[in-house]
């Protein structure tokens, strides 16, 4: 690990009234934390982006709303991105595409991982398989791990806490392997980019 703390935004898909995915936030965040990131949790519901309508690059300089331009400066300091991802009607939440489509740039060269959940048994499987076309154009490519939570009401705490063993060993193993992608390419980024 680099001597330098990585930057991980946490980006959370749903606003729904009783969303779960925060409880799968909060445990990544956690772990997170526990390895000395700095893991922020960009929230859609303290956010309220609306409906997109001009990305953060169309705005003339110094004119994006205020909610843009602070993700903008978090996310150009940004070594990695989780994803966090319910499904939704077998894709992605509407809200998660749309926090994602505001940006482009401020991705790029920097990887991302998918967390995806569900209250059933597929855990979510069909919105990270949705999800990596999305990031990679977006270009933030997701690493080949998913951490794929199901029956995520018994699985994880409301703050989080894990009700069984297997999701911190495997949200372990998941973590060493963006880590790993994280720093590689902060490195790469170190020394500059193809564009």
């Amino acid at each position: 690990m680099s001597q330098e703390r990585l930057v991980v935004p946490v980006l959370l898909g749903s606003v729904r009234s009783e969303r779960m995915g925060i409880r799968a936030a909060r445990f990544v965040m956690g772990l997170l934390e526990t390895r000395g990131y700095e893991a922020v949790l960009v929230d859609p519901m303290v956010f309220k982006l609306p409906l997109l309508d001009r990305m953060y690059k169309e705005y003339p300089k110094g004119e994006a709303p205020s909610a843009l331009e602070e993700l903008a400066t978090l996310y150009r300091r940004a070594d990695g991105f989780v994803v966090v991802s319910a499904e939704y009607n077998q894709s992605v939440p509407p809200a998660l595409k749309n926090l994602l489509d505001h940006f482009l740039e401020e991705y790029f060269w920097r990887p991302s991982a998918i967390v995806s959940y569900s209250a059933g048994r597929f855990a979510g499987v069909r919105a990270a398989i949705a999800l990596r076309p999305i990031l990679g154009v977006l270009g933030m490519p997701s690493i080949p791990s998913v951490l794929s939570i199901p029956t995520i009401g018994k699985s994880l705490a409301v703050d989080g806490t894990p009700a069984e063993a297997w999701i911190e060993k495997s949200a372990g193993r998941f973590l060493d392997e963006f880590g790993w992608y994280a720093e590689a390419l902060k490195a790469k980024r170190a020394g500059g980019t193809p564009y």
